[in-house]
């Protein structure tokens, strides 16, 4: 692949969990866990530090949509609390992994993208 070609969107990398460069090859070999480059145009994946970015913003945003999605059917419908654990002792893990790879594969072609690395005093 031509080195002068246009990263793909980031967003659209980032749904599709796919290389920041080229689009094609997939990101991650499981559901969290990145490979070592891509399949596709060889883009070797060392640059990548997401940190614990993902992780907090995934607890902000589940925080927010779990908290108020079992307030609002307690006070509106009163459910027993079998309904509340099945509901959200479910559903709250299978959230958080989805928006965990999302989240993390944003935050991977948005570094992509914007050519970020550690800071250094001096270049190498």
């Amino acid at each position: 692949m031509d080195p002068n070609t246009p990263p793909v969107p980031a967003l659209k990398a980032a749904l599709t969990a796919r290389c920041p460069r080229c689009g094609e090859g997939p990101l991650f070999r499981g559901p969290l866990a990145l490979r070592e480059r891509c399949e596709k145009c060889g883009l070797d994946y060392k640059f990548i530090d997401t940190g614990d970015g993902p992780a907090v913003f995934a607890i902000m945003i589940l925080g927010f949509l779990v908290l108020g999605g079992a307030l609002i059917l307690e006070f509106k419908v009163g459910p027993p609390l079998w309904v509340h654990l099945l509901l959200w002792g479910v559903g709250t893990p299978l959230l958080a992994l989805g928006l965990l790879r999302f989240l993390k594969a944003l935050l991977i072609a948005l570094q992509f993208k914007h050519k970020a690395e550690e800071g250094r005093l001096i270049k190498e």
